[in-house]
């Protein structure tokens, strides 16, 4: 399929909604989500037949799953993005310059957002609704796992884009196939930046083949460090709740570090664990400690692989280590920039880990599990950047923007 016309078509629907009110973008979004409950039936049979395509124990799985009960979270996600203030035309520096010149800097849409993804129908709708709401038409280009899916939402939003008076090509699904992967690497002229959701092997794609410009959100290894001093009953809740809330998640936790001083605390640190049939890898120290106190048939040896591996499923690797800088050393090495987190009751502790690590989101006595868009309250999120330039941490709204400077005279000329 030649994808040019289709690139085409969405560059020019982008012009279109510069003169789009923030308000009807608003009766948009709570339309779609009305709509998206009242086809929940439909929705769930279409992504029914793509489940049927995967083994259940694939990790992608359950990003790949919708529920009546996700799909009421997707509907109250559009509901919070309408709901917050649009950031288009907010001014970030204003000035006169001594010659009567007027400099204004506000902020203004991308223009055209290309977003690659694998498994995750929810991120259609996500991307949809903040990149309209900040002005920006999208290229949505889903993986072939979440065809039927993808297809079905976007069936479900071009009647409510039609009715609102704006073209089907404002937000467009391009063919599940690595052909189109391949048009929207290339689309210099059509896209003004790609941003790619999924494996690491996805993102070191895109980031490497692309000509257009790449937002990168990286894949989550994601630590806690329970240190010397560290809580053992907000540790066990933090834990739990950062390693199994949901395995297949990017803010899910990937490895503990124990100070060894806690050695004999481990077995209760991690007894929630055992519950939920979390398999672990630990290194010598920590493998004695545990022995005998943890099901054997989840217990087993850690290697250096075990570090540094973002699992997405039910196992954890468990490091001991000497001190917090040790601790500090071995996220450095084996960490994603993604997340990370310290519990501790040393407050010299807590303020040299939130610091130190280089992470786009670092916490301190919490679960990892909050970095998410709506959790910070941005509504929404397009993706986690693990970069610097640009964006970093969950993408929601002043994210998906840009600016320009706006120049006003009165016959002014430059002599100089």
């Amino acid at each position: 399929m030649e994808l040019r016309p289709v690139f085409e078509a969405t560059r020019q629907a982008s012009r279109t909604l510069a003169s789009v009110a923030p308000a009807s973008t608003d009766a948009l979004l709570r339309d779609l989500a009305d709509a998206t409950e009242a086809h929940t039936p439909f929705l769930l049979a279409e992504n029914a037949r793509d489940l049927a395509r995967m083994p259940t124990n694939d990790p992608r799985h359950d990003r790949l799953r919708l529920t009546a009960e996700r799909l009421r979270g997707m509907a109250d996600d559009l509901r919070n993005v309408a709901a917050l203030p649009t950031p288009l035309g907010q001014v970030l520096a204003e000035t006169d310059r001594p010659n009567g010149l007027r400099l204004t800097k506000v902020r203004v849409p991308l223009g055209v957002v290309g977003i690659i993804y694998e498994a995750r129908p929810n991120v259609t709708f996500d991307s949809l609704a903040l990149c309209l709401k900040t002005g920006n038409a999208c290229l949505l280009k889903g993986g072939s796992d979440a065809a039927f899916s993808n297809a079905a939402l976007l069936e479900v939003a071009r009647p409510v884009l039609e009715r609102h008076g704006l073209p089907a090509a404002v937000a467009t699904l391009l063919p599940p196939d690595r052909a189109a992967t391949a048009a929207l690497l290339a689309a210099v002229g059509y896209v003004d930046v790609l941003i790619p959701r999924g494996s690491q092997q996805l993102i070191t794609y895109v980031r490497e083949n692309a000509r257009v410009p790449v937002i990168e959100t990286g894949a989550g290894i994601v630590h806690t460090y329970f240190d010397e001093t560290g809580d053992l009953t907000k540790g066990q809740a933090i834990i739990h709740n950062a390693k199994t809330r949901r395995v297949s998640v990017c803010n899910a936790l990937d490895c503990l570090l124990l100070n060894e001083a806690r050695l004999t605390d481990l077995p209760t640190l991690l007894a929630p664990l055992a519950a939920a049939e979390v398999q672990l890898f630990a290194d010598e120290a920590a493998h004695a400690a545990l022995a005998g106190h943890y099901p054997p048939e989840l217990l087993a040896p850690a290697t250096e692989d075990h570090f540094g591996t973002e699992f997405l499923s039910l196992k954890m690797a468990v490091k001991t280590v000497g001190s917090l800088d040790e601790a500090l050393d071995h996220i450095a090495q084996h960490g994603s920039r993604h997340s990370e987190a310290i519990v501790s009751e040393t407050p010299a502790h807590l303020d040299t880990f939130l610091r130190a690590v280089d992470a786009a989101a670092v916490y301190a006595n919490a679960s990892t599990a909050f970095t998410d868009g709506a959790q910070f309250g941005l509504g929404a999120e397009i993706g986690i950047s693990t970069q610097k330039l640009h964006a970093r941490g969950p993408m929601g709204l002043e994210e998906l923007t840009s600016y320009k400077w706006l120049v006003r005279g009165d016959g002014h000329i430059r002599t100089s």
